[in-house]
């Protein structure tokens, strides 16, 4: 009896042995199954072209605008009411599909400047001027949506000045162009993108935002993996860390590391661009020359002589700078930036001057590459403001700069993701909104805020979130001191062709410089117009503005600073 139940009992721990290994045999198989379709993702050296080939087929798009604080009610009628500022007309539906025959062509259409008998025109005026859009047929537009910008400028007077375009939504555009310079004037009016380009592009920022995508390091020992990263990974298909930011709410995610924790993370970096993201018959509604940032022809003349201002019976002159505000922040002159906010505009030519009006100061610069310039500008100016050597990578910072002479102390800090810099230590992400809360502030201390270029692969939404949290963070700063100068740059133009038009197309930052000037417009801050700086100056667009740009928007700030300084 006893030899028969001992036997049994070997008999069942054989069986439950082997039912364990069996067991674990399968959970190591179905581990294998949920990793086998993103295992290239976690490889420590895997190129970023596979990267994107892996997640052009393994990962769909999630709706970000869902993803982090639920709205008040004040904020979502917030966000709705932004929303609708912003909203684009597209193409009617209709039977054929749109393709580039039915789309607007720039050699086609053409502008005329209204009256078109002519008339004298002197500053102060508004000069009125009418597009009309015709198709690749010749046949004129039945609808709006196309993307336009419009200029008057005069090379012989290093003048310019941005256009208002009015979209009548039947194929006729018209332009208001503030007349603020006596001399010669040369109208500009340039197709960046047809209303059927505009609906691709709306398309990709509501099922794409996948389209730049992300990556961390991860290292432990000798060990290490990278795994993809971004704010819309799926929540529910493979296990994720979770790296949201505690204060903001604001969500970041990366896929786990198959064999590492999620707090060996590293290093935050761009992984790379997803390819093939529209049909061939859409590509053509973005071709460089053709459709893609053409200028249109003037139907007649494009260029008006304009007379000194009007006077009225006293002898005095009449214009009246507050009536072109609704159209322009400024203009250039002389190739000089005249903001037409009533502030005096100083050149700032030498380092003394620029070191007498920042002297005793602490500049706190938060955010992309473009506000990297002002920094960059800084240094390149001032002999003495020597920067110091943090061992931080190259474009990406943190930087921090000292003048001991002048008491002047300049520090620059990349915002939080999405950023695509190539490699942000992981320790070094902070967001705009919780640095901003840890500033002492004060009449000696300058803020100077620049976040946009990284935004524009995502919906609307995410960057309204975003510039909440910095707003909320500013009141509070300029609550405690009330004295604190703050600077916010907005985004600029930039070259594109067909790859940069679907990331980083004007028309997405156009958007976003609209929902920024009007999220920031009742805050006591400087907002300096890169946007209509960009578009009145005569040198080509780009991302990182060139060297007289950026010595007018300094200049513009340093003024802001300094309001009593003196030309120099």
């Amino acid at each position: 009896m006893a030899r028969t139940l001992c036997k049994c009992v070997f008999v069942f721990l054989v069986l439950a042995l082997s039912g364990l290994v069996f067991l674990l045999h399968n959970i190591h198989s179905v581990e294998n199954l949920t990793y086998r379709n993103i295992s290239t993702l976690h490889q420590s050296k895997l190129h970023p072209a596979q990267l994107a080939a892996t997640l052009s087929t393994s990962y769909h798009n999630h709706t970000c605008a869902r993803l982090g604080e639920k709205l008040s009610r004040e904020d979502e009628l917030e966000q709705r009411a932004l929303l609708d500022y912003i909203d684009w007309p597209g193409p009617p539906p209709r039977s054929r599909p749109t393709t580039l025959p039915y789309s607007s062509d720039p050699i086609r259409s053409h502008f005329t400047i209204l009256p078109k008998g002519g008339k004298k025109w002197y500053v102060g005026d508004q000069l009125e001027v009418l597009v009309q859009m015709r198709d690749f047929h010749g046949r004129r537009k039945q609808y709006g949506g196309d993307f336009l910008l419009a200029r008057l400028h005069s090379p012989e007077l290093g003048a310019g000045v941005a256009g208002r375009v009015l979209d009548h939504q039947n194929g006729l555009y018209s332009v208001s162009l503030p007349l603020l310079w006596s001399g010669p004037a040369e109208v500009e009016v340039t197709l960046v993108h047809p209303s059927e380009a505009v609906a691709v592009l709306q398309r990709l920022r509501k099922e794409r935002s996948d389209r730049v995508f992300f990556q961390s390091l991860f290292r432990l020992g000798s060990l290490s993996e990278t795994t993809l990263c971004n704010m819309c990974l799926p929540l529910d298909e493979y296990p994720l860390c979770n790296y949201t930011d505690l204060h903001t709410g604001e969500p970041w995610y990366c896929y786990k590391p198959k064999t590492l924790s999620c707090d060996t993370r590293v290093n935050h970096a761009k992984g790379g661009y997803l390819k093939r993201l529209i049909s061939n018959k859409e590509s053509l509604l973005f071709q460089s020359g053709v459709n893609l940032k053409v200028q249109v022809q003037a139907s007649g003349a494009d260029r008006i002589t304009v007379l000194p201002p009007r006077r009225d019976e006293l002898g005095v002159q009449s214009i009246k700078p507050e009536s072109v505000q609704l159209v322009t922040s400024g203009y250039y002159y002389q190739n000089s930036w005249r903001p037409l906010d009533g502030a005096n505009m100083h050149q700032f030519n030498d380092s003394s001057a620029i070191s007498q009006c920042l002297k005793n100061k602490v500049i706190n610069m938060f955010g992309d590459s473009t506000v990297r310039q002002w920094f960059e500008y800084l240094i390149a100016s001032l002999p003495e403001l020597k920067q110091l050597n943090l061992h931080s990578p190259k474009n990406v910072g943190p930087f921090m700069a000292v003048d001991s002479t002048h008491n002047i102390l300049v520090k620059y800090r990349c915002h939080g993701p999405p950023i695509r810099f190539s490699n942000v230590s992981a320790s070094e992400l902070r967001y705009i909104s919780n640095e901003l809360d840890l500033l002492s502030g004060g009449p000696d201390t300058v803020v100077v805020l620049s976040i946009w270029a990284h935004f524009s692969t995502f919906p609307v939404e995410v960057y309204i979130r975003r510039l909440r949290h910095i707003r909320r963070a500013l009141v509070r700063l300029l609550n405690r001191e009330p004295g604190t100068v703050v600077v916010i740059r907005s985004a600029n133009l930039q070259v594109l062709d067909q790859n940069v038009s679907l990331y980083n197309s004007d028309w997405f930052s156009l958007q976003l410089d609209e929902v920024l000037k009007s999220m920031f417009s009742r805050l006591d801050v400087l907002l300096v117009d890169a946007w209509q700086m960009s578009l009145a100056h005569h040198l080509p667009h780009a991302l990182h503005p060139h060297p007289p740009i950026i010595k007018n928007m300094v200049d513009l700030v340093l003024s802001y600073i300094c309001p009593e300084s003196r030309k120099s």
